[in-house]
């Protein structure tokens, strides 16, 4: 039986072993090729992210979260021209719409430049840590180093199924490499109204960490389907430069979350590549290139290939008032 074949009863979506990477190589690339071709979307195991170090994430994010507001605020996003620290709740628009959730938002640990430009070099900066809660700091970023790991492993074996040398992204991923992660709360709700709204993602690959409570949907065609939480396993779905490299042979499919009667918490890790990357056409193979369905035309959410201007317009769009008191220079329509 394959990977693709393997799937979880309650969403269809495939299960993909990446310890298979070596010594079932070939086959282990089919079945990741099938799920990132037909779906976008899929759980990932034999990762190597201990589940302690996972533990320990989810209870220091839910200490966080607990903080009485005052401390939370200390570090809020609008203290930070670079995006970085706690967003309330409600005040992180997705597709012009508020999402019921609050957040901290982390990235790598850099200076600020001096006199940045273009413009997008003006993301790089700090992040924001509570005083409170000094231990958040050294979890999250542990985690954030082994997310950073899987990913990679992640796009590498991609890069060989779409036949490519295995390194043929590498040059994008040195020490400047925009990865980033939030730390999310999803406070409960009666309604199942937007937790985050319709989107996706906008760099290479996505990973998420999901605690045991649903509420992600992923769109296959006219239809939502739930996502739950599959133990000891990642989700994983392909970003827009993916599709843009890929000539839509990849597809950045369409996913949400729908608010819950409880709490919940996720960690989703974003693989993105250095600010100054621009994405060039992947010479696929010709059977691969015969099934590519070109890039998705939406002027509402164009797919750029220069990734700090399509980062940059993100953020701007997703927080107003981090934009409005740090970058009221700049047009946030674009």
């Amino acid at each position: 039986m394959t990977d693709l074949a393997h799937a979880e009863p309650a969403t269809g979506l495939p299960v993909i072993d990446l310890a298979r990477f070596g010594p079932d190589r070939e086959r282990f690339l089919g079945d990741l090729r099938a799920a990132a071709h037909e779906v976008g979307f899929f759980y990932l195991v034999g990762h190597g992210v201990p589940a302690e170090l996972t533990e320990r994430l989810f209870a220091v994010a839910r200490r966080f979260f607990a903080l009485p507001e005052a401390e939370r605020l200390e570090i809020e996003n609008v203290r930070s021209p670079h995006f970085r620290g706690y967003t309330r709740t409600g005040t992180e628009r997705t597709a012009g719409a508020a999402d019921w959730r609050e957040q901290l938002d982390i990235g790598p640990e850099r200076a600020a430049l001096d006199k940045p430009s273009p413009a997008y070099l003006r993301l790089v900066g700090p992040n924001q840590w509570p005083s409170a809660l000094p231990e958040l700091r050294e979890t999250v970023l542990a985690w954030q180093a082994e997310a950073l790991r899987v990913s990679r492993a992640v796009l590498r074996a991609l890069s060989a199924a779409l036949g490519q040398d295995d390194a043929y992204f590498d040059r994008w991923f040195d020490d400047e490499a925009a990865i980033h992660l939030k730390v999310v709360h999803y406070p409960p709700r009666r309604s199942t109204d937007q937790g985050v709204g319709a989107h996706k993602d906008y760099g290479y690959l996505a990973l998420l960490q999901q605690d045991e409570i649903g509420g992600l949907q992923v769109r296959r065609g006219d239809t939502w389907i739930d996502v739950g939480p599959l133990p000891g396993a990642f989700v994983v779905n392909i970003g827009e430069l993916l599709e843009i490299a890929t000539g839509g042979y990849l597809k950045a499919t369409d996913h949400r979350v729908l608010s819950q009667p409880v709490d919940r918490y996720s960690v989703p890790f974003f693989l993105a590549p250095r600010l100054d990357a621009v994405v060039e056409p992947l010479p696929l193979p010709p059977a691969l290139a015969a099934r590519a369905r070109g890039v998705t035309q939406d002027a509402d959410n164009p797919l750029l290939a220069a990734y700090g201007e399509k980062a940059l317009l993100g953020w701007l769009r997703s927080h107003p008032r981090v934009a409005e008191r740090w970058w009221s220079d700049l047009d946030p329509a674009g």
